[in-house]
């Protein structure tokens, strides 16, 4: 081989080599672009089964005061469970990423600041049938006003199964009286989420409407509000047609409530809230009275010198274990917790139903 042509050859070699380097430069790069701007990756988990869950629907949304929940961007979970969703969160702003899986949506915060990558979103497959989901809590504020009654009610739901409860049909199930005429507010709260307006459907049975909700792992609670004619002193008559462990009347201060199988559980200290376990399915009460402001000293413990106002009252800890003596220590003392708020939530909203 003559020396030209080995030169030739060198050049050739040397080129070959310079292109295939910057080749695997130009790949490099690519990918660490695309992985710069993959900026919220995670996997998504069916904690039902415990394994990855593919063809789940990521979305990533901004939130803010104007726009509220505004969509930027959303993948789909490959068969391994991972997902990649090209944008990046400026870092100031809050987001939350929903994640659809069948038929249900499950939120998962982002603050500020917060990491965007290799995050575990868990979602769970979903049934028809409750599964182990119970209403653990039931409460029931009446408020007699100006020839109206407003009524309140808090359900507190309980799954600690490892599958979603969702049902067209309506997972919860309450009595609307015809005085209400098929209207009433309903919030449902998912579990470590915040309340949000839930639809309301019709069922087979009269004067008994649905939630379309679903009933997710954790506790899930609904709040109803709906108004209907009533006479002070008149007999007013309503049904609990959900499986309830424990259902409360609540009457507010300066309202009496009378009725048969009522158990008296004494006033909440601070509202003077009354209140009565209901052990049956259904009541017939009458309520005479006006509602008032309660005393100063049940209203501000430190008026009445500290916590003298807390222990002047019946504690509804105390009463629980008396009047359920199978319910343990804590639902009496998260039934205290709840009552203080509810009542509170419910005294300060409008006397109307939309």
């Amino acid at each position: 081989m003559t020396q030209r042509r080995r030169d030739t050859e060198k050049t050739k070699n040397g080129a070959f080599l310079r292109v295939s380097v910057s080749l695997r430069q130009i790949l490099a790069l690519s990918l660490l672009s695309s992985a710069a701007h993959a900026a919220v990756t995670g996997t998504v988990i069916n904690q039902t089964t415990g394994k990855p869950q593919a063809n789940a629907t990521v979305a990533l949304n901004k939130l803010g005061m104007q726009n509220g929940i505004e969509l930027v961007d959303q993948a789909h979970s490959d068969a391994q469970g991972h997902f990649s969703i090209n944008t990046t969160p400026d870092g100031q702003t809050p987001f939350l990423i929903r994640t659809a899986y069948d038929g249900v949506t499950y939120n998962h915060m982002l603050p500020p600041g917060s990491p965007t990558t290799n995050l575990t979103i868990d979602v769970y497959t979903a049934s028809k049938q409750p599964g182990q989901a119970k209403v653990t809590k039931h409460m029931i504020l009446l408020e007699p006003v100006n020839g109206q009654m407003t009524v309140n009610e808090t359900y507190l739901f309980t799954n600690p199964g490892k599958t979603a409860w969702n049902d067209d049909a309506g997972t919860l199930h309450f009595f609307l009286p015809a005085g209400a005429n098929g209207k009433a507010q309903v919030q449902a709260t998912a579990p470590g989420g915040m309340p949000i307006g839930a639809a309301v459907v019709k069922t087979g049975k009269p004067d008994v409407f649905g939630v379309d909700f679903p009933v997710k792992p954790g506790e899930t609670r609904f709040d109803i509000t709906y108004t209907t004619p009533y006479t002070t002193g008149q007999p007013y008559a309503g049904k609990v047609v959900s499986k309830d462990e424990n259902t409360y009347l609540i009457v507010p201060n300066g309202i009496t409530m009378q009725g048969e199988g009522l158990n008296d559980l004494g006033a909440e200290p601070r509202t003077q809230a009354h209140i009565y376990g209901l052990p049956g399915s259904a009541y017939n009460v009458t309520l005479t009275g006006e509602e008032a402001a309660p005393p100063a000293a049940a209203s501000d413990p430190a008026a009445a010198g500290g916590d003298a106002a807390a222990d002047s009252g019946p504690q509804i800890e105390q009463i629980m274990p008396r009047v359920y003596n199978q319910a343990k220590l804590i639902i009496g003392i998260s039934l205290g917790i709840l009552a203080l708020g509810f009542v509170f939530l419910y005294r300060n909203q409008p006397k109307e139903s939309k």
